[in-house]
């Protein structure tokens, strides 16, 4: 049942930027070519732009640090820009085929949790309410979360970080885009400065600059900022904000549990809040089902926090110190901090203990650096139909092996032999146990025999550490 105060899904654009590992789980689940549907105007606006105004913009080299990567030797699924009012859309849908009671207007009113279940007490549209228990609470409540609050669940990081406004407005703006089709687009107008972020690139606009006077006017500012008295302009709404790192110490407690802005609120630079979120909820979901189905204890639920607290962490600070500077945004620090690799910080990140079995191997973030280490996502690599490793995992665990390895007879655990097995860090014989995440869970490298032997589920959530209460996870 999913819960939601507001009348329907967001009519604001809010999260445009869907990075390649989350289109690998709306990959994981069969709605990737939908999203791309969804956000098809914004298709081939992955560039930057820079000038002192939009008419005088141009569009700025796409650069990596260590340059432009082979796109199908790391992912089989490509990075999508789908504003949030017209993926939520997709996601409903999916989520009313599938079974899913979805329930808009709804206010939840109050929690009680008790040993082995929490009551939830819900006000409709009709203003009737109504009680339901439930054993588990999934909290995506946003940012000011009434439920963390209610947990007295603390947070720590950065904190403010600045203040900003959003003007989200409507204005043709095509024959002054044309030739330059971007993502951002940063204005250098001492008088305007700011940036301009594509919502359709063609009608719809959000120009972001520094708070200011909220009574000024933003239309002739926003006119100013494109450079061109022509176009008619239509704001939408103005909304201030605060960019910032605020992470929630505990991402769980009891039966309930915290995801996205209300686990982890994070600047925009580097493009991860909502992504980051997502990835939440893919984490936790195939937890929850084993539990419920009693294929697994309820210990492994506390991997959640184990896993996604040091994650949430580590991609907020790492948006915190990011430059918003479109011309310098991968080579330098605000703070000297070092900077993780673009792509390990989207692909590479590496739980640093959990639902898995460390063998003592660590993967690197100054590059993408996946050979299958446990607790980290599993590399990409062709199979010999064409399919990629990341599609051979379905909702259960998942052996890939070397041609030469072999599970036991006994062994009820779906494998798929490796032409390549040297990309898995596995010999002929080897083996890694995926998880229904694709995350590893355990790698064997090579066996004497040729049999592999399954770690059982207790070895595998033998690592799992203590809740921390307060600052980052190491």
């Amino acid at each position: 049942m999913l819960v939601e105060r507001h009348p329907g899904t967001s009519p604001q654009p809010k999260a445009r930027r869907i990075n390649i590992r989350t289109m690998e789980l709306f990959r994981q689940i069969g709605i990737d070519e939908a999203v791309h549907a969804a956000g098809g105007t914004l298709a081939g606006h992955y560039r930057m732009a820079a000038g002192r105004t939009l008419a005088e913009a141009e569009l700025l080299e796409f650069t990596l640090p260590g340059g432009t990567p082979d796109w199908d030797a790391i992912t089989p699924a490509t990075a999508c820009l789908c504003a949030q009012d017209l993926l939520e859309p997709v996601l409903r849908g999916i989520a009313e085929e599938r079974g899913v009671d979805v329930r808009f207007g709804t206010e939840l009113l109050a929690l009680t949790e008790s040993d082995d279940a929490v009551s939830a007490t819900l006000r409709g549209p009709d203003g009737e309410t109504v009680t339901v228990t439930t054993p588990y609470v999934i909290a995506a409540d946003g940012a000011h979360s009434p439920i963390r609050r209610q947990l007295g669940i603390t947070r720590s990081g950065r904190g403010t970080l600045g203040s900003a406004v959003n003007v989200y407005f409507a204005a043709d703006l095509r024959n002054l885009v044309r030739d330059k089709p971007f993502n951002l687009c940063q204005i250098e107008h001492p008088h305007a400065t700011g940036a301009f972020a594509s919502i359709d690139g063609e009608r719809r606009w959000i120009y972001t600059t520094a708070a200011g006077d909220p009574g000024r006017d933003w239309a002739a500012t926003v006119r100013t900022a494109i450079g061109s008295p022509d176009p008619e302009i239509e704001i939408l709404s103005v909304l201030a904000w605060e960019p910032g790192m605020f992470v929630a110490d505990r991402f769980s407690r009891g039966r309930i549990f915290l995801i996205g802005d209300a686990a982890h609120v994070m600047p925009p630079y580097a493009a991860a809040g909502a992504n980051t979120g997502i990835q939440d909820a893919h984490n936790l979901a195939w937890k929850l089902a084993m539990v419920r189905s009693g294929q697994a204890p309820p210990v492994l639920l506390d991997s959640y926090h184990a896993e996604r607290h040091p994650a949430g962490w580590f991609t907020a600070d790492q948006s915190s110190i990011r430059t918003g500077n479109l011309r310098d945004m991968h080579s330098a620090s605000t703070d000297g901090t070092p900077l993780a690799d673009p792509l390990a910080l989207i692909l590479g990140y590496q739980y640093p203990a959990g639902a898995f079995v460390p063998d003592g191997t660590t993967a690197a973030t100054d590059r993408l650096d996946l050979t299958a280490q446990p607790g980290t996502r599993l590399p990409h690599v062709r199979t010999g139909d064409g399919r990629s490793t990341l599609d051979l995992i379905g909702t259960g665990y998942t052996v890939l092996a070397g041609p030469a390895a072999a599970l036991p007879d006994t062994a009820d655990v779906p494998v798929h032999h490796i032409s390549q097995p040297d990309r898995l860090g596995i010999t002929a014989t080897g083996a890694v146990l995926v998880r229904p995440d694709q995350i590893v869970a355990w790698r064997e490298p090579a066996t004497p025999d040729g049999i592999i032997r399954l770690p059982d589920l207790d070895t595998q959530l033998r690592h799992i550490p203590p809740i921390r209460t307060t600052g980052p996870a190491n």
